[in-house]
């Protein structure tokens, strides 16, 4: 039996060619496009739960209400992990890390080698807490000592060769300023982080030792603000819930100063997808794109699904005389809805087969696109899901016709032409609105999206971002910073150079810096050590007052301030009052440090004339790589041993949009498939159209019809269903469109134009493609129209 169905599903396939082939391109492109989503969806969906606490494991994070609203801080106080210990039996263990990025590049010494390497420092219980699988040494004893190290497996070989020849070695590193070192034995080796992990470093120091290097025992009170990280592992059965309440106070009763200060923790690994708070709320992240692509694969396969409905259905006339003699032969209906269902799985799964080599086709594309790894393996979770998808797309698209063409009666087949019913030709021309509605919305994206991106690109930030590089200074540079600076702005194609501590662009969540209040008001606060000539160096312009200078001994107890801190603490002449212990020397003009999804917020910067850890070089133009050549030549004079490794600026700018980027370019691919595989259907349905009017064709033309009309006469139905599902999705789309431009404080303004082409196009599209072939319809001879079967 099942063999039969098997051969009756091959001569339909073969009968009707053109049906199986744009069935087979539709549903195979849009189960492409569905598999290569779902190997980025669950590659998201991965990140940071390979460790073996996850579910039990939590950062404690703080909300501080301002005269602004509630700011969630991710920083808390280095002393807080011991107090959660002693105070909170519901935590198994709690360690204490410095966040990423909070350092610059170390430079690390051993075996006569020098290396750039990315450190942080963290508490004892590290490796207890974190799966970073040690090669080499004890994950409870690794850190116990203050002068312990623990290399990467890279690190291990770049410095020593192999993981075994570090056990036991002394490495020296150095930061920043010469102070800042110190001899270290290597204590471990821990393997390579996988690469769906959110952070990357090659060592890692104990937190003990930072705090003797920082003597942060000597000032710590609870009323500190901190940068760190605190995380802790919950007993097995706690509830969050009642845990977050108990403690929301801790920090209010270390101190009546601390009233406005609250803590919660949030479960690790959810900080990639919901990292972003909005007056102490989640207000989305990552999620939201693993939510829109979701539903972008979802919809071009539902678009692929809706053809094989359509041509389906179409067809049917050409299948009534097989459904009337099954039925008189006594096939049930329940057997012809399964025989038809099984003929749309059967072409699911071959689209499938086609489906897998698309995707290994553009996979290396598609990773270029999304700066993922991915892979196809073929797992048996992987293979359940593809099957999965596959199935599912094949039961969608099968279900309907299988319904519709088993509910033939066989008297009313064998009595002449079958009719549709009314309620059969809305449900198709339905599908087609449908599937154009969401054509023309993807096309609307496309636009918004480009001309969103084109102006963060083109927007003016306030700074001059273009022909700057900057480097993480290390040995001589980083000890005698004043002399290196003087030196280097000498060099040829060097127009200006300082130095500060820390980054100037903001790439990722970070929550605002330490509180200030003026007249009354709190307000969050976030600030940068800079030498001599940075806001020069940058193009920042001083509204009021002057910059930093030399000629005043004086300036490092000076500040120069934003135009936003000045608006929001409601200052009248700024310059000359005393904000919290520094005088106001200067107002900058507003600028950009952070992305276009952000407001402007209160900046100020305060002068560290030893402050060099980062160095901004500002190029001339047209001399770019010249003057990079000899900045090079001249590091490796000034820093024996050492090699120059420098970014630009603007490549940390361009970073803060690089999910947008990505949006913008597949956001072209998808909608360049749903117009494709709308196309085909449209395609197809003309075909048949034109093959069941064909003696009305013939006749027409025998009393005098132009070619014109003919192409007229079948054009004119979807051309109009076509405009119908332009009216449909416009509104939708501004809908859309503008919920995702909320997302940017600074954005485009929607102009009727967007909507106005991506319908024309939509429509264009639609002509061509059912404009040919109602041409190829219309050009054939009469005679061959009438002509009887």
């Amino acid at each position: 039996m099942i063999w039969h169905s098997l051969l009756l599903i091959y001569r339909n396939f073969k009968r009707f060619k053109t049906t199986f082939f744009i069935n087979l391109i539709g549903l195979s492109t849009g189960l492409a496009c569905a598999l290569a989503v779902y190997l980025w969806v669950n590659d998201e969906l991965s990140f940071d739960k390979y460790h073996a606490t996850d579910s039990r494991l939590f950062r404690v994070m703080e909300n501080v209400r301002t005269d602004q609203g509630i700011n969630t801080r991710w920083g808390t106080h280095p002393l807080l992990a011991e107090a959660l210990v002693e105070e909170m039996p519901e935590i198994e263990s709690a360690a204490t890390v410095t966040p990423p990025g909070f350092f610059p590049q170390f430079t690390l010494v051993g075996a006569n080698k020098n290396v750039r390497a990315v450190g942080k420092y963290a508490a004892e219980n590290f490796f207890s807490l974190f799966t970073y699988p040690l090669v080499q040494g004890d994950a409870n004893r690794v850190l116990a000592n203050k002068s312990a190290i623990v290399l990467s497996q890279e690190m291990a070989i770049a410095l020593f060769g192999t993981p075994q020849n570090a056990m036991g070695k002394s490495v020296e590193w150095q930061m920043g300023m010469a102070d800042l070192k110190q001899t270290c034995i290597v204590s471990g080796v821990f393997g390579p982080i996988p690469p769906n992990s959110t952070e990357r470093f090659d060592f890692v120091l104990t937190f003990d030792a930072f705090k003797d290097i920082m003597k942060m025992g000597q000032r710590i009170t609870w009323e500190d603000d901190g940068p760190f990280h605190t995380y802790i592992v919950l007993k097995e059965g706690t509830n969050t819930a009642q845990f977050n309440s108990k403690i929301a106070k801790l920090l209010q009763g270390k101190s009546a100063k601390n009233k406005s200060r609250t803590l919660f923790v949030e479960p690790y690994s959810d900080a990639y997808l919901y990292g972003e708070f909005e007056n102490g709320a989640h207000a989305g992240g990552r999620i939201q794109y693993v939510r829109l692509f979701s539903a972008i694969a979802l919809f071009v396969l539902l678009i692929a699904c809706i053809n094989f409905m359509n041509l389906a259905t179409a067809k049917a006339t050409r299948r009534v005389k097989e459904i009337g003699v099954r039925k008189t032969l006594g096939a049930s209906r329940a057997a012809l809805v399964m025989h038809f269902l099984a003929e749309s799985v059967l072409m699911s799964l071959l689209a499938l087969l086609v489906a897998v080599m698309l995707v290994q086709l553009v996979l290396p594309q598609f990773n270029e696109i999304t700066g993922k790894q991915l892979a196809l393996e073929l797992s048996l979770k992987s293979v359940g899901a593809f099957l999965g998808i596959a199935l599912l797309a094949g039961l969608l698209a099968g279900s309907y016709p299988a319904f519709y063409l088993s509910g033939f009666k066989p008297a009313t087949v064998f009595r002449g032409t079958l009719r549709n019913s009314m309620a059969d030709l809305w449900t198709r021309k339905g599908l087609v609105v449908f599937q154009f509605a969401l054509s023309v919305l993807f096309i609307v994206c496309v636009l918004v999206v480009h001309r969103q991106v084109a102006f963060v690109q083109s927007k003016d930030l306030g700074y001059d971002k273009n022909n700057i590089i900057y480097f993480e200074t290390a040995g001589k540079s980083a000890q005698q910073p004043v002399a290196f600076l003087a030196e280097l702005k000498r060099l040829p194609g060097v127009l200006n150079a300082s130095g500060m501590w820390g980054s100037f662009v903001v790439v990722g969540p970070q929550g605002m810096g330490p509180q200030l209040e003026w007249g009354g008001r709190k307000i969050p606060v976030n600030n940068l050590g800079v030498n001599y000539d940075m806001l020069e160096t940058l193009g920042i312009q001083i509204k009021a007052g002057r910059s930093f200078s030399r000629q005043f001994r004086s300036d490092s107890l000076k500040i120069i301030v934003n135009e936003a801190l000045v608006a929001t603490l409601g200052m009248q002449n700024p310059v000359g009052k005393v904000l919290g212990k520094a005088q106001i020397v200067g107002v900058a003009k507003n600028f950009h440090y952070e992305s276009l999804h952000e407001k402007v917020e209160p900046f100020i910067f305060r002068l560290e004339p030893q402050a060099a850890g980062t160095v901004l070089v500002k190029l001339a133009p047209g001399r770019e790589q010249e003057t990079i050549k000899l900045l090079q030549q001249f590091y490796r004079q000034f820093n024996p041993g050492l090699t120059l490794d420098y970014h630009f600026l603007d490549a940390d700018y361009q970073a803060q949009y690089a999910s947008e980027r990505r949006i913008a370019v597949l956001s072209r691919y998808f909608a360049g498939l749903a117009i494709v595989i709308s196309c085909l259907g449209l395609l197809g349905l003309t075909a048949f159209t034109a093959e069941r009017r064909r003696k009305e064709i013939g006749v027409r033309k025998v009393l005098g019809a132009s070619e014109f009309s003919i192409v007229y006469l079948l054009s004119s139905d979807l051309t109009k269903l076509v405009v119908v599902a332009i009216i449909l999705a416009l509104p939708i789309s501004y809908l859309v469109v503008s919920q995702w431009l909320n997302s940017f404080e600074y954005r485009i303004a929607l102009h009727f134009w967007y909507f106005l082409a991506a319908g024309l196009l939509a429509l264009l599209v639609a002509w061509l493609t059912v404009g040919t072939q109602a041409v190829r319809a219309a050009r054939v001879a009469p005679a061959l129209c009438l002509r009887d079967e």
